[in-house]
């Protein structure tokens, strides 16, 4: 094929990169972070030409080079390199979502070049390249039934909840990927037409979908990455892609108590089994005295058709089966059970999954219980209402480990909350000291700022021991590291923030441990 021959990604499909649609095709894949690399490797072996531009030098990106494992893949990396040059003859450019022409976090040269090119594209002059991001080849070439999963907060363990619910039925192999951390194109090769997968989505992953998902599992949309997309009313409209693109054969699984989220149902794209926390409308779900209950599901076509299996007055399962705390965890649930019952999974298949559940990491994720003290794991908690949540998952008494870097989000809802839930706070990274101002101003009771989460946890159960003092026997105080704010001030991630937390406690308890064993030899 031709430098400058255009490939058509509307025609492509899984049958035909299998028979070599795409050998010798020049490819540029933008990134190297997991996304990217999961790119470089799947084109690799269709046999196309690869080149790979990161902005980092080559040095830098050592495990992304070693997860290439050999493959034929040109590398153009570091700073002065033209990002440009990395697609000059390029018939296909495929990028990581998180470079994406229209976000100001993008670095700004890449921004610029990727708008221009953008530009060619959607002109379709001689020689454009097709632009296709890695989510999106996912969908237009997987071969089963998609369920993608989005929202502002709880996205992370409804999807997980949803891919374990629908394992169920054994009939059905299930796959779960996207933004919850494994690249779904990686695993392609191995999903069948028979198989259900569940893909997380979020705003980075929205903007650049052309293909929608079988079902559209909504959580919330309330605000986030304000910083990414400059306005409220952005972030809502990238969060609406989904349910704009959904399979008009499919689904909408919908949040009545959100209000942007239940207008969705109006968008008459696919019909909408919509959820609750209260009595259930007709045709969704809702909770009636503590048990999940279903008003008349419809499977969808591909399951059957009909109203979906339910026990008497439609039960479904307990709530308190369910071992994640929070009432939004409840929510997560009914939303993770219209998916479930869509694919037409039996309801005590669902009740006996859903008891077995024990969540995601790094998501409300107990971590240990030491002496009276529980520390939680909440690094993916970084927007408020998140935070808030997590807030109200845990009695008395709380202290709150929080910040990071700005998203751009207003923080002042977090106040009230905190001042009724916490007893104290630390607070870490380049928000630490204006969100020291906000809890102080709101009620707090005590207020520090660490700087760094080594510190703080140290600090933090410090205190906790301090509140268990005189009371009653058996209380538990939890030290909660929710951070309301990104991490990329000092971790690389969330993922990576919640592994020190978690390497902390575990540093704690074998401290801990250590002194009770020389208190006791010296006995």
């Amino acid at each position: 094929m031709s430098a400058t021959a255009r490939v058509d990604l509307d025609a492509l499909t899984l049958a035909a990169v299998r028979d070599g649609a795409l050998r010798g095709v020049p490819v540029a894949v933008l990134g190297l972070a997991r996304t990217g690399v999961a790119l470089a490797r799947f084109f690799a072996d269709a046999g196309a030409r690869v080149t790979a531009y990161d902005g980092k030098p080559t040095e830098a990106l050592g495990g992304s080079i070693a997860a290439l494992k050999g493959r034929a893949v040109a590398l153009a990396c570091g700073p002065d390199v033209d990002p440009e040059a990395a697609w000059a003859d390029a018939a296909i450019v495929a990028f990581s979502p998180s470079i994406t022409p229209g976000f100001p976090t993008t670095e700004p040269r890449l921004r610029a070049a990727l708008a221009a090119l953008a530009a060619r594209a959607a002109a379709g002059g001689p020689g454009a390249p097709a632009l296709v991001s890695e989510p999106d080849l996912f969908l237009r070439l997987c071969p089963a039934p998609t369920v993608g999963v989005t929202g502002t907060k709880g996205k992370t363990t409804t999807a997980a909840l949803a891919a374990h619910l629908l394992a169920g039925d054994p009939g059905h192999p299930v796959a779960l990927g996207g933004n919850i951390g494994s690249p779904l194109l990686d695993r392609l090769a191995g999903i069948g037409p028979g198989d259900r997968v569940v893909v997380e989505l979020s705003e980075l992953q929205l903007p650049s979908l052309t293909r929608g998902t079988t079902v559209a599992a909504y959580t919330n949309v309330t605000a986030d990455h304000l910083d990414r997309h400059g306005s409220l009313e952005a972030y809502r409209r990238t969060k609406r892609r989904l349910a704009e693109l959904v399979d008009p054969e499919g689904a909408l699984v919908l949040n009545l108590d959100d209000p942007v989220v239940g207008a969705y149902a109006g968008l008459g794209t696919a019909p909408a089994v919509c959820y609750r926390l209260d009595r259930p409308i007709a045709g969704g779900l809702g909770v009636v005295d503590g048990w999940v209950v279903a008003a008349g599901v419809e499977r969808l076509p591909l399951a059957g058709g009909g109203v979906a299996a339910s026990g008497p007055g439609g039960r479904i399962l307990p709530v308190d089966e369910l071992s994640l705390p929070g009432r939004h965890n409840v929510s997560n649930l009914l939303a993770a059970v219209g998916v479930a019952l869509l694919f037409g999974v039996a309801p005590d298949a669902i009740r006996r999954q859903a008891g077995s559940f024990r969540g995601v990491e790094h998501r409300l994720e107990v971590v240990a219980e030491i002496d009276g003290v529980r520390f939680v794991n909440d690094s993916q908690g970084t927007q408020p209402d998140a935070v808030a949540a997590a807030l109200e998952s845990f009695a008395a008494p709380l202290v709150l480990i929080a910040g990071g870097r700005d998203k751009g989000v207003d923080l002042a809802a977090l106040g009230p909350v905190a001042a009724r839930r916490a007893a104290a706070a630390v607070l870490i990274g380049e928000t630490g000291p204006a969100l020291a101002g906000l809890l102080r101003t709101a009620g707090v009771p005590r207020v520090e700022v660490a700087g760094t989460l080594d510190v703080a946890l140290p600090r933090a159960d410090a205190i906790a021991r301090e509140l268990l003092r005189g009371a009653p026997d058996g209380t538990v105080a939890t030290v909660l590291l929710s951070p309301a704010a990104a991490s990329f001030d000092q971790f690389a991630d969330y993922a990576a923030r919640g592994r020190a937390f978690k390497d902390g406690v575990a540093a704690l308890g074998a401290a801990r441990a250590a002194a009770a064993r020389g208190a006791g030899s010296r006995k």
